[in-house]
């Protein structure tokens, strides 16, 4: 027998034992397809609530300035809503009504602003980039105006990309409620050096 057989055969218990490893290796879970009954359901059940009130804590990092506060967001109609923002103390840092026609914002110094773009106003009242018109959609797990979004093994939103005027949002579900309609618990948005993070404390959906 050649010593190249040898060497070839001496090879394959070897090549056996890789393969089998490849073979046995547990692949990680996949994700729910977006086509799914399961999340159609669940889509349309959210998108029904035009009332719900959550409360938690709001952190906004980029390499400009690090804001952190307590912040209540109430939905009273499908286009009204309202968000409060508050240091530490209680303190009011920003609040910002939304009606279909109008946003008006007050500082924290008490004064008011009205426009009709919440994104540009609170981007040129406070520096901070929050992409506010898909907020209110992403904070109860919907897609929002996003084409990517990726589901967990639940059937419950698990990622969403979302490109708007050369940006790209990324947002990441850490967590859900565990209730009869999970809502979500702890989010992350992500655009370059910037990093909003959500945690919500309590729900109330009517």
């Amino acid at each position: 027998m050649s010593k190249k057989l040898v060497r070839c055969l001496q090879l394959l218990p070897l090549a056996s034992i890789l393969l089998t490893a490849c073979s046995t290796r547990q692949p990680e879970l996949p994700g729910q397809s977006p086509t799914s009954p399961q999340w159609r359901q669940h889509e349309q059940k959210v998108q029904h609530l035009n009332q719900y009130e959550t409360r938690g804590s709001f952190a906004y990092i980029s390499d400009r300035q690090k804001l952190y506060a307590r912040f209540f967001w109430q939905q009273t109609s499908a286009q009204n809503y309202r968000l409060l923002l508050t240091n530490p103390l209680g303190s009011t840092e920003l609040e910002l009504k939304a009606q279909p026609d109008s946003i008006q914002i007050t500082d924290g110094q008490g004064k008011r602003y009205v426009g009709k773009d919440a994104e540009d106003m609170v981007r040129q009242l406070t520096g901070m980039d929050i992409p506010m018109n898909n907020l209110r959609q992403w904070i109860v797990g919907l897609p929002g105006d996003a084409q990517q979004f990726t589901l967990d093994q639940h059937y419950l939103l698990h990622t969403v990309t979302y490109q708007q005027g050369g940006q790209s949002w990324n947002v990441k579900y850490q967590q859900y409620t565990d209730s009869i309609m999970p809502m979500p618990k702890s989010l992350e948005l992500s655009q370059g050096e910037q990093r909003i993070k959500l945690r919500m404390d309590s729900w109330t959906v009517q």
